[in-house]
């Protein structure tokens, strides 16, 4: 074997051996997971570092290994905003596999940071050759989306929601 198959191959096991360990590919199927590693690859960013911007066409789909990045979106005159912080296990991106297009937030390396970066198109065709790890894999990202919901909700109780200390008035009603 030539040395770069074997560097793909030694690549490819410890691709499937990390992915054994993030909470978005635990428990698939050892053979799934050796697809998910053979269109997949470590990618660095350092703190300070971007991983795509608002607006750009961007290719891959990544789940955090280590490290911990920000989602920040553009509001006019107020410039990029974070919104959410996201960590090991979770994953980033996932408007890619869903082909929207442009990506929707900026996200930028809070830390040191390693993703596994998995091509969004060899994802797609994979998930539709096979609809078992299709299944799989849209359900999990379903999931991820669903916690990502439920935190833009809380965040916007907490904006407009009552404080302590704050002083509550009622409003007049009509009768009075």
């Amino acid at each position: 074997m030539s040395s770069t198959k074997a560097e793909a191959a030694m690549e490819a096991n410890q691709l499937q051996e990390i992915l054994m360990e993030l909470r978005f590919t635990a428990g698939l199927s050892e053979g799934d997971q050796q697809k998910l590693a053979a269109i997949s690859r470590l990618k660095e960013f350092p703190a300070g570092g971007t991983l795509f911007t608002e607006g750009s066409e961007h290719k891959d789909l990544y789940v955090i290994r280590s490290g911990r990045v920000e989602i920040c979106m553009t509001i006019p005159a107020r410039g990029c905003l974070p919104v959410l912080t996201l960590e090991a296990g979770d994953l980033v991106g996932w408007s890619t596999v869903l082909q929207q297009g442009e990506m929707t937030a900026t996200v930028g390396a809070i830390e040191d940071t390693e993703v596994i970066a998995i091509n969004a198109e060899e994802l797609r065709a994979l998930c539709d050759d096979d609809h078992d790890i299709g299944y799989q894999i849209m359900q999990r990202i379903a999931k991820s989306l669903s916690q990502r919901l439920i935190a833009c909700r809380l965040q916007v109780l907490d904006m407009y929601g009552e404080h302590p200390g704050q002083v509550h008035h009622a409003q007049k009603g009509v009768a009075e």
